[in-house]
């Protein structure tokens, strides 16, 4: 099935350095969604080699892991992040490839970021290179964004159309097993929503396995 055409497309074209140029020390969803953020990273597991895709100064871990490599596009941003071992600026958008060896991550997290990719499918199929077998790449996400650097079938589909969205990028990239979804945060609660969408990895030599 192919996407819509446009569909990866976004008000603000120009290359992300000069939108990420100066940094951001904010977060962007509410308390109640960052606890949701690290419930789910605990719950799963998460620890080890670790890589926060898309990253800035906060990681939302309730325990970091071992080591933790940030990935993201403002160096500032990352240098202030307390729970990083190593950083590492790049910018996905220019170039999906991801700059590390094969397996070399017990598992990947990504946090209100994946609505920015413009070509995500290259991205997640990468991952599974650098995420070793039976790790896990977690995505999760809000409402809040934005709007300008989001691509266009982001903004115009639903909280559920979202995760559908995410479940489709695992999908598509073809290594990774069935996507897992679930709100994290209460229906009828106040505040941001927090979604999560995750998948292990079926590719690579054997390392972790998901949990039964």
């Amino acid at each position: 099935m192919k996407w819509s055409p446009g569909f990866f497309d976004r008000m603000d074209a120009a290359p992300d350095r000069f939108f990420y140029g100066a940094p951001r020390l904010v977060t962007h969803i509410d308390d109640d969604a960052i606890d949701a953020v690290g419930a789910l990273y605990a719950e799963l597991g998460l620890s080890g080699e670790i890589l926060d895709l898309m990253s800035s100064w906060i990681s939302h871990f309730t325990q970091p892991p071992s080591r933790l490599t940030v990935l993201g596009m403002n160096r500032l941003e990352l240098e202030a992040n307390p729970a990083a071992t190593v950083r590492v600026v790049h910018d996905l958008n220019a170039d999906p490839a991801l700059p590390f060896p094969a397996d070399v991550f017990d598992g990947a997290v990504c946090c209100v970021s994946v609505d920015y990719l413009t070509a995500p499918i290259e991205v997640f199929r990468d991952l599974s290179r650098v995420v070793r077998r039976g790790g896990p790449f977690v995505c999760t996400f809000s409402n809040r964004l934005f709007p300008t650097k989001a691509i266009r079938g982001w903004l115009d589909a639903t909280d559920e159309e979202r995760c559908g969205i995410v479940r489709r990028y695992f999908e598509d990239a073809g290594t990774w097993g069935e996507p897992r979804v679930r709100r994290c945060t209460l229906l009828d609660a106040e505040g941001d929503p927090l979604f999560g969408v995750w998948a292990f990895n079926t590719k690579g030599p054997a390392s972790c396995q998901p949990p039964a």
